[in-house]
C-alpha cells in the first residue's frame, strides 16, 4: 500500500540542502549533521532507505521467480511455439533444475540482496559515527532495525548460493567466500543479539512498526534458521567456531527453533485471520497475521530504478493470469499467461479445500474465492460466452495439465488467484503488500520442530491453531471435520506438514527451502538434474570473473562446488 510510514529519502539530501534555498528574509542557520541527528524523524529518514532493495525481491526475475519454479509449486513453460516465455531457455533450465552460472534471475538475486546489504552497512556507519548524537534509546532501537534487515538480506543470499561475502563493515569484501556453516553462525548471533530489543507489535503501534523489522520478524527468521539448519550443512559440531555462540543457544537446532517461535506466539502481537484470503487482500495492512511485508505502491510509475527485465513492483497477478482475464476484469495492465502450477502439485489440494482450484469449475463465474484458477474465461461482462483466444483460435479453458515443456498449450496450468484482483482499474500494478512472514509459519514452523525432536508443547489445540485449519475449509458445514477427513495426518507427521506447508504457503518463497529440508528437492515433477549440488545455485559468471586475486594470482571467490567445470 502507499503508506506514509517511511519517506525514502536520502539523508544526505537533508544535510546538503543550504539556507540559500530559502526565503531569505529568514536566517534558519546551517545545521551539522550532528545536530540533524539528534532528532529521530532524521534518523527514520536515513533508516528508512534500507527497505528500498526489497522490492526487487518479489519479481519473477528476482528471488521469488528463482525459488517459486525450482520447487514442485511453480513452473514457467514456453507457449505460442515457443515464442512466447522462451528467454533462450531460460525457463526450461529452471523447471528441469539444468540451470548453469549464466541465469539472469540467479545474477539478479546476488546483485540485489548484497546492493540491500551493503546499504545497511553503509547506514551502520554513520548511525555509529554519530552515535552521540542520539540517546541510548535511539540508537540501539534504529541500529537493531537495520541488522535484522541486513541479517534478511543476507539470508535471501545465503539461501541461494550457500557460500556468500558475508560483511558487517561498509568496505569491499576482500576475503575468500564464507562457508554456510559460517554465514549461519554470524545470521544467527546476529539476530539472537538484536531480537530482544526490537520493537514488540502490539495494537497500538502495529500501524507505525508496519513493513519494517520487528522482535517478530527477527524471532520468524531465526525460527527458521534453526529448523533449517541441517539443510545448510550445519550441524552441533560445525558452528559458531569463528563467532561466539549467543548465550540463548543450548546446542539444539529444533529445540532453539520452538524457543523462537514460543518467543512470537508469547508476545501476543499477532493471530490468525479467520479469512485466508484476508492475508492477501489490495488492502491487506489489517491483517493480523502478517509479521513482516513489502510495502508496495501499485500506480503506474516505476520506481527510479530498473534492473532489465525485472521491476520493484509487484507483479505476480499479471505473470500467472490467461491474456483474457484482463479484458474480463478491464485491468490496467496486461497479464502474460506465465507462471502456474506443476500439475503434480495440484494433487495436494482437496475438492473443498478454499486455497485450491474448488470444485464449482465455473472459471470467472465462480461465486467464491479459490487460490487456484482453473475453468472457463469469459468475455467481458458475461458469465456465457468464453474469451476467444486468439493464438488457437479456441475458446479460453484453463486446465491443471501442461502439455509441453517447451511448447505448451495457452490454456495449460492452474493459476494461483490468492491475491486479490484490482477489478476497479485503480492500480497498473499490485497494491497488495507482499508477505514474506506470516504468524500461519511460525505456527508450523514450531509443530514441524518438535516433531524433529524439539523440546516443547504443541500449539494444534490453541485457538488460533484451530482457526488456521477450519478456514482452510470455511465453504464446508463443519469445516474443522472436513480439514481432518481429508488431510489426517497435516498436523502429526513430517509428510503430512510438508504436504500442509505446501497448501498453506504457495508461492510465498517458502517451498524450495522446505523440500531441501525433506530431502525432495530432486523428486520434483520434470526435473532431469538430481545431483545434490543443486540445493544450491551456482555464483554467477560475471561476479566471479570481476573476483579479486590471491598473491599467487588465483581468484579469491572460487565456484560452488560442484558446478566447477561450467
Amino acid at each position: 500500500m502507499k503508506k506514509l510510514l517511511y519517506t525514502f529519502v536520502a539523508l544526505t539530501t537533508l544535510v546538503t540542502t543550504s539556507c540559500s534555498d530559502m526565503l531569505e528574509e529568514v536566517n534558519y542557520g546551517s545545521p551539522t549533521v550532528e545536530d540533524m541527528m539528534t532528532q529521530e524523524e532524521n534518523v527514520v529518514l536515513l533508516v528508512g532507505q534500507i527497505y528500498a532493495d526489497l522490492k526487487w525481491t518479489h519479481d519473477h526475475w528476482g528471488y521469488w521467480g528463482l525459488t517459486t519454479i525450482t520447487g514442485d509449486e511453480g513452473i514457467c513453460v514456453p507457449r505460442n511455439g515457443g515464442n512466447d516465455w522462451n528467454d533462450g531457455g531460460y525457463w526450461l533450465k529452471q523447471n528441469t533444475h539444468t540451470w548453469d552460472h549464466r541465469g539472469d534471475a540467479i545474477k539478479n538475486v546476488w546483485n540485489t540482496t548484497i546492493s540491500g546489504a551493503v546499504l545497511c552497512n553503509q547506514v551502520l556507519e554513520t548511525l555509529n559515527s554519530y552515535k552521540e548524537s542520539m540517546s541510548e534509546e535511539v540508537y540501539a532501537q534504529y541500529v537493531g532495525e537495520v541488522e535484522v534487515l541486513r541479517s534478511y538480506y543476507f539470508y535471501l543470499l545465503f539461501d541461494c548460493f550457500g557460500r556468500i561475502p558475508y560483511t558487517e563493515k561498509f568496505e569491499e569484501a576482500t576475503g575468500p567466500l564464507l562457508e554456510p556453516q559460517d554465514v549461519w553462525s554470524n545470521l544467527v548471533a546476529t539476530l539472537e543479539r538484536n531480537a530482544p530489543n526490537m520493537a514488540i507489535v502490539s495494537d497500538d503501534n502495529r500501524a507505525a512498526n508496519y513493513g519494517r523489522t520487528t522482535q517478530g520478524f527477527a524471532y520468524a527468521l531465526l525460527a527458521r534458521l534453526y529448523l533449517n539448519a541441517e539443510s545448510f550443512g550445519c550441524t552441533p559440531e560445525n558452528v559458531f567456531k569463528n563467532v561466539a555462540a549467543p548465550a540463548q543457544y543450548n546446542g539444539s537446532f529444533y529445540d532453539n527453533c520452538v524457543r523462537c517461535c514460543d518467543a512470537v506466539i508469547n508476545s501476543g502481537s499477532y493471530s490468525i485471520e479467520a479469512n485466508y484470503f484476508d492475508n492477501f487482500k489490495i488492502y491487506n495492512e489489517q491483517s493480523k497475521e502478517n509479521i513482516m511485508v513489502i510495502v508496495e505502491n501499485g500506480q503506474a510509475d516505476f520506481d527510479e530504478r530498473s534492473n532489465g527485465s525485472m521491476s520493484n513492483k509487484l507483479r505476480i497477478i499479471h505473470n500467472t493470469h490467461h491474456y483474457g482475464m484482463q479484458f474480463f476484469y478491464n485491468l490496467v495492465l496486461d497479464t502474460w499467461n506465465g507462471f502456474c502450477a506443476r500439475p503434480d502439485f495440484m494433487k495436494l489440494y482437496a475438492e473443498t479445500d478454499v486455497r485450491g482450484p474448488g470444485n464449482e469449475g465455473k472459471g470467472t463465474a465462480n461465486t467464491k474465492q479459490w487460490g487456484w484458477f482453473v475453468g472457463p474465461v469469459h468475455k467481458a461482462g458475461s458469465t456465457t460466452e468464453l474469451y476467444l483466444d486468439e493464438d488457437h483460435d479456441e475458446e479460453t479453458i484453463i486446465h491443471t495439465e501442461i502439455s509441453s515443456l517447451t511448447n505448451a498449450h495457452n490454456f495449460d496450468g492452474a493459476r494461483l488467484n490468492k491475491w486479490e484482483i484490482d477489478k476497479n482499474s485503480e492500480y497498473k500494478y499490485c497494491e497488495n503488500d507482499f508477505v514474506l512472514f506470516r504468524y500461519a509459519d511460525v505456527l508450523w514452523m514450531k509443530e514441524e520442530a518438535i516433531l524433529r525432536g524439539g523440546n516443547g508443547t504443541s500449539g494444534v489445540s490453541s485457538k488460533d491453531f484451530q482457526t488456521m485449519l477450519k478456514r482452510s475449509f470455511a465453504y464446508d458445514a463443519n469445516p474443522l471435520e472436513a480439514f481432518k477427513a481429508a488431510y489426517p495426518d497435516a498436523t502429526t507427521s513430517l509428510e503430512g506438514i510438508l504436504d500442509e506447508r505446501g497448501r498453506e504457503f504457495t508461492w510465498e518463497m517458502v517451498r524450495r527451502r522446505d523440500l531441501i529440508r525433506y530431502d525432495k528437492f530432486d523428486d520434483v515433477q520434470y526435473v532431469t538434474a538430481k545431483q545434490s549440488h543443486r540445493k544450491w545455485f551456482p555464483i554467477p559468471y560475471s561476479v566471479l570473473e570481476k573476483s579479486l586475486l590471491d598473491e599467487n594470482g588465483n581468484p579469491i571467490w572460487t565456484q560452488t562446488p560442484g558446478y566447477e567445470n561450467l
